[in-house]
């Protein structure tokens, strides 16, 4: 999904909902996060045009709260608790993941493979 900045970004999301799991003072997500506009977009595994500066799922810990959530590797974080992530620091995403006192994220996401299929479902059908 290639954007440019400042104009409206049209993406097909999908809705990911994950309790922290509490270990002593700490609330596990279990996945890692990359990019960011203060990173080098071309460095991005997942980036196909390498421009985009998104923060994007890195690791997923098998058997932990994102993978029994449905999160994977490679989505492209849009929001966090209502929060846009498309224009923030690596760091900025990373404290937005990590408040200490919500114990619930709620994500909107979006990855390739949710916008290959409502573009293969809309090639299948005239448009009005």
């Amino acid at each position: 999904m290639s954007f440019v900045p400042g104009q409206p970004v049209t993406a097909v999301v999908q809705r990911i909902e994950i309790q922290k799991l509490r270990q002593g003072n700490n609330l596990i997500l279990g996945f890692s996060i990359g990019g960011g506009i203060d990173q080098d977009p071309g460095q991005n595994p997942f980036s196909e045009d390498k421009t985009d500066k998104g923060i994007y799922v890195t690791r997923i810990t098998s058997g932990g709260p994102a993978d029994v959530a449905g999160l994977m590797m490679g989505d492209k974080i849009m929001q966090v608790n209502g929060w846009d992530m498309t224009m923030v620091t690596h760091d900025k995403a990373r404290k937005r993941l990590t408040k200490k006192n919500e114990d619930v994220v709620r994500l909107l996401v979006t990855r390739k493979s949710l916008e290959e299929a409502v573009k293969h479902s809309m090639g299948g059908y005239p448009r009005p």
